[in-house]
């Protein structure tokens, strides 16, 4: 069974249709406390750069604040190297002035919502040896593991990046043996829900992961009570003529060499696998088409890959850095590197946990100010749809303005249904097809969030549910929350209609799951949004034109529909 945290919403539509709403994570590198390491697992601490204003750096703080709030990423990785936090004493505490340092970004991290990612970026040695194969003991490898998921212990959203790279490993069997012991000490130092990240050899390339052994070797480190769950894959991919990450030029997106293989082998041992690090030339024009075509497979395949993080922004120069994904600030508006707007940010079709989004952005960078208003024009995000926004805030914006008109009630599902009032007079959002027709499954990961606001804030009356039924052929999860303006499942459910079984109308209704008060089709047969009829949620923010073809993956109102 998946891990709790699977990757976005997957709607396996009755015609035979399978349309996969997005990887959960989309984030950023934050350099700085890295600098000085090497690949040879030395770390010159005179070369750190811390990223915030406070110690006379970047502000990474600011930074990630824009990027959760104006561009909807929801996950940061903050590297760090090992001497730094020891103050490079080998098996010794952690050193309270540095931890002191490092803490202050992780704080700032945790402060903006996002998923924070302690990365030991040592390339799984100390000073030129490798850990537990002729270098530093398991012990002293688990001992600093231990010591930060007791700090962190109650910080479910820090994630344990076990270490950067590893590289040139003689025995894989032995290096997941000293990966077991950082997994352990971290279990039994009280963070036994938290994601823990493995990484394996060669640098832990998606193209070789499984050819060089990690996998299966990996595939073997289980928790303290031989469970797997929040143990997920480290892998990394750069995409230029020698995979270094050191050019700006990217010579193919390598989806047939790694992703599609790495994709296959996932999916049979039904594990998931994070790409903590892919980058290119900020303003490229063949990275712009190569990674975002690897973000257009991850999502694609958002069962078996959690999500992708660029490198780099925190420390990095915005203009001399030739991977730079740091944003230049001007006053109180941030622009964004062209390859993060469009390969991030714009890519991100999924989410998992606070905060979500469905951002547009443009290719030559975003700048975020003033929230936009609603168009006509619409977007399909998660299985249903939104207006089109800048960003997350100019949604919320909108919503709490009471831009967007309150959704009708018909009790007609034939002509839509709405979402009934959604909370208030429909209840929460339910089931439901018109007639005994196959509904959807549904799956949706723990703290999945689609915000779809309708009507005012304060009329919102929401309840929570960990299942989710859709009509056939609408691909839309309804699932609600305690959060305004999302849904979001408490748990991981998965809920099949057969054909045998008859399912209600969406009728106004108060409870959910009984007598509607959902999603029903759009439109006659559900396929687009329908002026009039409830086919676009109700018209949500415009009129209800229909969506051009090449605009969404709507199914096509045919025979089999």
């Amino acid at each position: 069974m998946l891990s709790n945290i699977l990757a976005g919403s997957v709607v396996a539509l009755s015609i035979g249709k399978t349309y996969a709403a997005g990887y959960a994570w989309s984030g950023v590198n934050m350099g700085g406390f890295d600098f000085g390491c090497t690949t040879d697992g030395t770390c010159d601490l005179s070369k750190v750069v811390i990223p915030l204003h406070q110690y006379q750096g970047n502000d990474g703080a600011g930074q990630m604040q824009h990027f959760t709030k104006n561009d909807g990423l929801n996950a940061f990785r903050l590297p760090v190297g090992w001497q730094f936090l020891v103050n490079n004493e080998l098996g010794g505490t952690l050193d309270s002035t540095a931890m002191t340092k490092y803490d202050a970004l992780v704080q700032a991290c945790l402060d903006t919502g996002a998923y924070c990612i302690i990365d030991i970026h040592n390339y799984a040695r100390w000073n030129g040896e490798i850990i537990g194969q002729g270098g530093p003991k398991d012990s002293d490898f688990a001992s600093l593991w231990g010591q930060l998921a007791t700090k962190y212990a109650k910080q479910t959203k820090v994630v344990m990046g076990i270490v950067n790279e590893p590289h040139d490993i003689p025995d894989m069997t032995i290096w997941a043996t000293s990966v077991q012991a950082a997994v352990t000490a971290i279990r039994k130092a009280g963070a036994t829900e938290h994601t823990i990240l493995l990484p394996g050899t060669g640098y832990t390339s998606a193209e070789s992961f499984v050819s060089s052994g990690s996998g299966p070797a990996l595939a073997k480190v289980t928790n303290a009570d031989g469970s797997i769950d929040n143990l997920v894959f480290d892998v990394h991919k750069y995409l230029d003529s020698d995979n270094s990450g050191t050019h700006a030029a990217c010579v193919g997106n390598d989806i047939s060499a790694a992703f599609a293989p790495l994709a296959t082998w996932l999916r049979q041992e039904k594990r998931q696998a994070l790409l903590s690090e892919i980058g290119g030339g900020s303003s490229t024009a063949s990275c712009m088409t190569d990674v975002c075509q690897v973000a257009d497979y991850l999502n694609e395949n958002s069962d078996v890959y959690l999500g992708m993080l660029g490198w780099a922004a925190g420390s990095f120069d915005p203009t001399s850095y030739v991977l730079s994904l740091t944003p230049t600030q001007s006053g109180t508006t941030w622009t964004d590197q062209p390859l993060l707007t469009k390969c991030f940010a714009d890519k991100f079709g999924g989410s998992s946990g606070n905060p979500s989004t469905t951002p547009t952005g443009s290719d030559t960078g975003s700048e975020t100010t003033a929230p936009d208003t609603p168009t006509s024009s619409q977007t399909q995000y998660l299985g249903g749809i939104l207006p089109h926004f800048s960003s997350i805030a100019a949604a919320q914006s909108a919503a709490a303005s009471s831009t967007f008109p309150a959704a009708e009630t018909s009790s007609n599902a034939a002509l839509g249904g709405g979402l009934d009032n959604f909370g208030g007079n429909g209840g929460a959002a339910a089931i439901t097809s018109s007639s005994s027709t196959t509904s959807a499954m549904v799956q949706m990961p723990t703290g999945t969030n689609m915000p779809v606001p309708v009507g005012a804030v304060s009329s919102w009356a929401f309840h929570n549910t960990s299942t989710a039924i859709v009509p056939a052929g609408t691909g839309i999860p309804v699932p609600v929350s305690t959060t305004p303006g999302g849904f979001q499942p408490t748990t991981l459910q998965t809920v099949v209609v057969s054909s045998s079984q008859s399912v209600p109308s969406a009728v106004v209704g108060t409870e959910p799951g009984s007598s509607g008060g959902g999603a029903a089709v759009w439109g006659a047969k559900g396929p687009k949004p329908v002026a009039g009829t409830g086919g676009s949620l109700d018209n949500l923010g415009s009129s209800g034109e229909e969506e051009d073809d090449d605009e969404c993956d709507w199914v096509e109102d045919d025979e089999e529909s």
